[in-house]
């Protein structure tokens, strides 16, 4: 049974960032839709993550709840936004491990937007 959720978000539109995979992300937990839910950001979403103050503040709120997030190491080091990521708590990472990992998951659900 499929008990965990990744959301990897590509997108670098910050309405559609913030109303879908944030949005059913920051309420998956507290509901209990999913025992553990990880958002992953992944190329031009880095961006937008560390330059939209609503993006921040529900990352942060949402950590607030057990969502873990990540965001590719490779973008953020092309992106020059390490430091602002790490900053709010989004962890600098090989992301491929973890995606492949829950690919390969009976555990695993994987949404990518």
């Amino acid at each position: 049974m499929k008990t965990k959720l990744l959301i990897v978000i590509s997108s670098d539109n910050a309405d559609t960032i913030m109303k879908f995979p944030l949005l059913y992300g920051g309420v998956s937990m507290p509901r209990g839709y999913w025992e553990e839910v990880h958002v992953m950001f992944w190329g031009a979403s880095i961006l937008r993550a560390v330059d939209t103050p609503s993006i921040r503040d529900k990352v942060i709120s949402m950590q607030s709840d057990g969502v873990k997030f990540s965001a590719c190491v490779v973008c953020a080091g092309e992106y020059e936004a390490t430091q602002s990521l790490e900053a709010i708590g989004i962890a600098c990472t090989h992301t491929g491990e973890l995606l492949t990992q829950a690919l390969k998951s009976d555990e695993w659900s994987v949404m990518t937007i």
